[in-house]
């Protein structure tokens, strides 16, 4: 007499149960091994190709003409600025897609806005900046006149050039998107021989590395 042995329905289910298990931990280990590479590879190109800030450096700064009326307190000025932009990275571009420029005193906006034209700049590369930057009928606070008074005993006028965009980083034909920059440079100024109630600097007494934030 021969003696079959038959599966019963239950226990094939069981057994497909246990293959489909298998196969999804072996997916999932798989997915996961793929995942920690990526990571991991992005993370070493991160450190290893990580991008220095760009460097400025306020060259060259000038006030040609800085006037107040009294009543309101409106402020007329002109003012001339040079900056050496350089950017330190052995292997990474920069595009610089927007910059807006203006002058400040003592937290107050003494020009408007001056928009300066985009460029790209190569690793290691090195440009030179400069625009005139005006005022017409600025509002400023009523202690202006004081506070420039007040510089002009002292022997110096403390203007601030600052740099408002967005650059873009470039590797090969990689291209990131886009950072916002922000620069901020300290133009210290040397009075002139005027006798009018708000005299002018003539020019910056020394040239001043810039702060620059992404």
């Amino acid at each position: 007499m021969s003696i079959y042995y038959t599966s019963s329905p239950k226990h094939c289910e069981q057994q497909q149960g246990l293959k489909s298990k298998k196969i999804n931990k072996r997916v999932l280990c798989i997915l996961s091994s793929i995942l920690t590479f990526i990571l991991t590879f992005f993370l070493l190109i991160y450190i290893l190709l990580r991008p220095s800030n760009p460097q400025f450096y306020l060259k060259d700064a000038g006030v040609y003409h800085l006037s107040l009326s009294s009543s309101p307190n409106l402020l007329n000025s002109t003012i001339q600025f040079t900056l050496v932009s350089k950017n330190p990275n052995n292997r990474i571009g920069v595009y610089y897609d927007s910059l807006l420029t203006y002058a400040a005193y003592k937290d107050q906006r003494i020009t408007t806005n001056t928009r300066l034209p985009p460029f790209y700049q190569g690793h290691q590369d090195a440009n030179l900046l400069s625009a005139f930057l005006y005022g017409a009928a600025v509002p400023v606070a009523s202690s202006f006149g004081n506070e420039v008074g007040h510089d002009r005993t002292v022997g110096r006028f403390l203007v601030k050039i600052k740099l408002d965009g967005t650059i873009r980083w470039k590797l090969g034909s990689w291209v990131s998107s886009r950072y916002h920059v922000d620069v901020d440079c300290v133009a210290v100024m040397g009075f002139g021989h005027g006798s009018t109630s708000t005299p002018s600097p003539i020019s910056s007494m020394r040239g001043a590395q810039c702060s620059t934030n992404i």
